[in-house]
């Protein structure tokens, strides 16, 4: 055991994408389990000759354990509020796995990053006012704790930085609304903690090995009510405060509704922290600031900082970053990936066919200056044709709990695997030559759309022939009607934003766009 060796399970998420650079820089070795290595290896410290990064999943034990191998700390970054399914069942089966596989590993300790949540009962159990989602949280926090290795349980609250889900729905809100109607969580109280105290806690217990098996609060130094937290952001962001009105019959439900209208953060991560704001959470454990000390930032420091650091460039991590990279299995050749996207087949008779609709243009032009326009797709640049039809497109699917249109990407100019771009998710990108996406709006069935490069002879002289290839397996008859119904719009838009993408490139068009045959010849 290697005691500079530590293991981070969720290094892609919001929080595990600031620790393991911090730790790479203080030395340590870090082995980083992720479900996709190359998303990891796309970040600007992927290739640091201290990182291991290792193919590992929370759902299988045996993965687990390989990757811990070595370790001496492991720090524990995941929860599945994914897009379906009982996240709380998958949050218990997970923690099981990680308490054993550490054991089998032979890791000396656990640190797990949870939530802070009221409603504690004297024999340790939640109380039945607890949300779900803190009820999770907390329930993971006792399984670890209860293991064969000693764990490290910080309970935080909401997290002040730029790209955390609670940041950017704060966000939004403050920046977009001038009145605002909620429901009375507005008037509850949270202790608010900056990302940055949050890295300097948990490097804190990786470095007191006093703090193994204890449970302990942490938070920033003031107690406020959401309200007075909304206030304080527009404050630090030098605009106006919006006018809040609190209406006791404004259910979380419709207020997850709205707020997911009109922020970015997608919708299966609003209804369970709208649902957990009805509940205080307070530090009532104050042994962290001996354990642990650092200088805390206050609210107004933290948002400013978060502003601030959003200005610079791209976030280190945000709450986008959560997603699989990987390809449906309908592209040959390509990752595999897990059931939920395999699962959109149907019999013959329902519509088992993957439809294809694919254009391209020959251009005067070599391909790096063209790639320079194709890797600034989405975002403020915009699809190129059509943007206004996209922005529809993305408020109708906000309306029916999809991620919507307001994404954005990460940075302006680069694109690596595993990024979110709009309402798409980048699977793979070579600089260049190619780059592939995958639909992550609501659509019956499982679409993608990948833009090509590639060398060509036209009329004697060289050019380069850009491919616009779509696919989409569709679900069901509901499917196939999507299909066709979209299918005379895809006619106009797809060589539209081939057209664009030539002339934002500079680069003369020597042919087309014309629409590609299935054995890539012209339509």
């Amino acid at each position: 055991m290697e005691p500079g060796t530590v293991f981070i399970a969720g290094a892609t998420g919001y929080v595990g994408g600031r620790l393991a650079p911090l730790l790479l820089a203080r030395g340590y070795t870090v082995h980083a389990g992720v479900r996709s290595p190359r998303k990891l290896a796309a970040r600007p410290w992927g290739a640091h000759p201290k990182l291991k990064i290792l193919p590992a999943d929370v759902s299988n034990r045996d993965s687990l354990a390989k990757a811990m191998r070595g370790c001496a700390v492991a720090f524990y970054l995941v929860h599945s509020m994914g897009a379906g399914g009982d996240f709380a069942q998958a949050d218990r089966e997970a923690a099981e796995n990680m308490a054993q596989a550490a054991a089998e590993a032979g890791v000396s300790r656990i640190i797990y990053l949870s939530g802070l949540g009221g409603g504690e009962t004297d024999s340790g159990q939640d109380g039945p006012e607890l949300s779900e989602h803190l009820r999770s949280r907390s329930e993971v926090g006792r399984i670890l704790s209860a293991g064969p290795v000693p764990a490290t349980v910080l309970r935080a609250a909401i997290i002040l930085g730029s790209g955390s889900a609670s940041f950017e729905i704060i966000r939004s809100l403050v920046e977009r609304l001038p009145v605002m109607l909620t429901p009375r969580w507005v008037r509850t109280r949270c202790q608010p903690i900056a990302i940055s105290n949050v890295l300097g806690y948990l490097l804190g217990c990786l470095e007191n090995p006093a703090t193994a098996g204890l449970t302990l609060d942490i938070g920033g130094p003031e107690v406020i009510t959401y309200g007075e937290l909304f206030r304080i952001f527009a404050r630090a962001a030098g605009i106006r405060a919006p006018l809040v009105i609190p209406l006791p019959f404004l259910t979380p439900t419709l207020s997850a509704f709205w707020v997911n209208l009109i922020t970015p953060v997608p919708a299966h991560l609003i209804r369970p922290l709208i649902e957990g704001l009805r509940n205080e959470v307070v530090c009532h454990d104050r042994r962290i600031l001996d354990l642990a000390p650092q200088k805390l930032l206050s609210c107004f420091d933290a948002i400013a900082l978060a502003l601030s650091e959003a200005e610079q460039g791209p976030a280190p991590s945000c709450c986008f970053d959560a997603g699989h990279a990987c390809a449906p299995d309908f592209l040959p050749g390509r990752t595999q990936c897990p059931a939920e996207w395999t699962k959109a087949g149907d019999a013959p008779f329902a519509g088992g066919v993957l439809f294809t609709a694919d254009y391209a243009v020959t251009l005067d032009a070599p391909p790096a200056r063209i790639w320079d326009a194709v890797a600034r797709i989405g975002g403020d640049t915009g699809w190129y044709a059509g943007d206004i039809l996209w922005r529809i497109r993305g408020l109708a699917d906000k309306l029916v709990g999809g991620p919507g249109h307001m994404r954005g990407r990460r940075d302006p100019e680069a694109l690596g695997p595993g990024d979110a771009l709009d309402f798409w998710r980048v699977l793979d990108v070579e600089p260049g030559k190619r780059l592939l996406l995958l639909a992550e709006m609501k659509v019956p069935g499982a679409a993608t759309l990948e833009l090509t490069l590639s060398p060509v002879s036209f009329a004697g002289q060289e050019a380069t022939r850009l491919s616009l290839l779509t696919s989409f397996r569709p679900r069901g008859l509901w499917g196939l009607w999507y299909w066709w119904s979209m299918y005379p719009a895809h006619g106009l838009l797809f060589p539209a934003m081939l057209r664009n993408i030539a002339r934002a490139a500079h680069a003369p068009v020597l042919d087309g766009p014309f629409k590609l045959m299935a054995h890539g010849g012209h339509g």
